[in-house]
């Protein structure tokens, strides 16, 4: 019997045009395809012509059911290719955990690449990107205050996700928190309508607000403490340190 592998199958956040022929091949080949949500992934194979074997769900109001399930498939020698609604799959989404089980069962996992926002984002927001700390959706609650003003004196860019519902009132409450401090709200990342909203927090905040509503995924990345627009120098006096 084969050995049972883990594929980590980065998918297109919007573009499907971004979708590699290893990921096509690995979704062609495996033997079970778990999907965050089978009917958002059906898109993408239609557009590539993808037939699955077996396609089943993995999110997270399942993950105590199907984690055992998919790990019992790869040790009987089954490849499972996990995919995300978009994206990397581990990243901000149920993944992580079955990577976990799989490799405290023995099970190979492998990463094929794909699309991730935060390095999308963080790459084209103009801030130094040689040192800086991803915090996912940050706290809607509890932990928000304090997350928010330990960014401070963070001498690292900070990335977070934020939903177009809030992202106005997480602007507005950043600025009142940590001051003036420049950030990069990357909207519908890969997408028709991308667009990249670069300036002062205060600034940002009220072009979005007049807008009246925003749409679309969103990514913000907040530059360094102190930082004055010369990265290459950030970087030398990292080095220094």
């Amino acid at each position: 019997m084969s050995e049972g592998r883990l594929l980590l199958v980065g998918t297109p956040l919007g573009n499907l045009a971004d979708f590699t022929p290893r990921a096509v091949e690995a979704l062609s080949t495996a033997n079970i395809v778990a999907c965050e949500d089978t009917r958002h992934s059906r898109v993408l194979f239609d557009h590539y012509d993808l037939r699955p074997a077996s396609v089943v769900s993995y999110h997270a109001h399942n993950l105590d059911r199907m984690t055992p399930k998919l790990v019992e498939a790869m040790a009987g020698g089954e490849t499972v290719a996990l995919i995300s609604d978009a994206g990397t799959p581990g990243i901000s989404d149920p993944g992580a955990p079955l990577v976990k089980a799989a490799l405290e069962a023995g099970i190979v996992v492998v990463p094929i690449p794909g699309p991730t926002a935060p390095i999308l984002a963080v790459t084209a927001s103009g801030f130094p990107s040689h040192r800086f700390v991803y915090e996912g959706f940050i706290p809607r609650k509890k932990g928000r205050q304090t997350m928010m003003e330990s960014w401070r004196e963070e001498k690292r860019t900070v990335i977070f996700l934020e939903s177009p519902q809030r992202i106005v009132k997480t602007l507005k409450e950043m600025a009142d928190r940590i001051g003036p401090r420049q950030v990069c709200v990357a909207r519908e990342l890969t997408k028709k309508f991308e667009e990249f909203l670069r300036g002062d927090l205060a600034a940002v905040a009220a072009t979005l607000e007049v807008r009246g509503s925003v749409k679309g995924e969103i990514t913000v990345v907040l530059a360094p403490a102190k930082w004055k627009g010369e990265a290459r120098e950030e970087e030398e006096e990292d080095e220094r340190l």
